[in-house]
């Protein structure tokens, strides 16, 4: 049994209403013909705060505002941080956001730009969630947690069902994998609609640690190393209550890209979809390049939609990654 409802993730719709963007899903000729059917892109990147992690944040925040709730901490790769500012800054609530010294400067920025208190703590996802935690307990405020929550999870799951309702024949969706918000709600919100939908994640191959979680068959550590898909490193957390057994439960396939895998799908995403992605959205791009989905990796050979979650790249790393195509080094990505 589900730890959510498809009436959690309606309602959940209903509170974006007018504070989220119902985002397009638009065919992909180019991904099109390289995975031999159709291929559609889910823009999560025309979100007020360029990801779709403001789903999540804003259905959260709007019932602990609801419930008087003035002061609320979270702990952010980045993109969470963004979407609880923003969602914080609409609702008139005050917002602290810890962040680890590995989120790219023009996040930290962009967070601070709406209005939130920043607190850098640690080398990884995992310090700035003990320091978020110290802060909730020492100071009162609310924790707002990344993933492993259900009204996170309830906002994130409302990606499901535009995509069903929108494309109601799709055969395959590919998601971007990190703590598994994202994929649990999107997957439990397509699966309820869609029963025969294939369900797949990707994320890189450096410190995937929901990856790692679902070989060991429980929550494991896993070491966070630098990559170009900076919003997808960081632990699920050994103590998950929530994302790792709906992801467990949900997936069909779990797929590892490369650094340079990442690398191309970003400059493909540009020179061909006229897009800016950030690495962990273009993970799914990664895959389709790879021949890892495609036509022939699933029954029917029916649409795959892939999930473009944010755009929030460092500028002068895309520019860097345009110069360096077609031929990428991972030593040379990171110097």
């Amino acid at each position: 049994m589900s730890v959510i409802s498809l009436a959690d993730v309606y309602r959940a719709r209903r509170r974006l209403m007018g504070r989220v963007a119902h985002t397009p899903l638009v065919e992909s000729a180019s991904l099109s013909e390289l995975a031999g059917t159709r291929v559609y892109l889910k823009l999560e990147t025309v979100q007020p705060t360029g990801s779709f992690k403001i789903r999540g944040a804003t259905n959260a925040l709007a019932q602990l505002a609801e419930r008087g709730v003035t002061r609320v901490v979270t702990a952010s790769t980045g993109n969470h941080g963004r979407a609880v500012a923003h969602a914080a800054q609409a609702l008139g609530l005050e917002a602290t956001v810890c962040l680890s010294s590995r989120v790219p400067q023009n996040k930290v920025q962009a967070v601070r730009a709406l209005g939130a208190k920043v607190c850098l703590a640690g080398n990884s996802q995992d310090d700035a969630e003990r320091e978020a935690a110290r802060l909730a307990a020492q100071e009162g405020l609310a924790y707002v947690p990344p993933f492993d929550d259900l009204d996170v999870i309830a906002g994130q799951a409302t990606i499901g069902l535009e995509i069903v309702e929108a494309l109601p024949a799709v055969a395959q969706i590919v998601v971007p994998l990190s703590g598994g918000g994202l994929f649990s709600g999107v997957a439990f919100a397509a699966r309820q609609c869609c029963p025969e939908v294939k369900l797949t994640g990707v994320t890189m191959r450096r410190g995937a640690a929901m990856h790692a979680s679902l070989a060991a068959g429980k929550p494991v550590c896993v070491d966070e190393i630098a990559t170009l898909a900076d919003s997808l490193g960081g632990g699920i957390g050994l103590a998950n209550r929530y994302t790792f057994s709906m992801t467990r439960s949900l997936i069909d396939d779990a797929l590892l890209v490369d650094e340079e895998a990442i690398a191309r799908a970003v400059v493909h995403a540009y020179r061909h979809e006229r897009l800016i992605l950030e690495g962990a959205a273009a993970v799914g791009i990664a895959a389709v390049l790879d021949g890892a989905v495609s036509a022939s990796t699933q029954a029917g050979g029916g649409p795959i939609v892939l999930i473009a979650s944010g755009a929030n790249i460092d500028m002068d790393l895309h520019r860097r990654l345009l110069l360096e195509a077609p031929s990428f080094e991972s030593e040379h990505i990171f110097s």
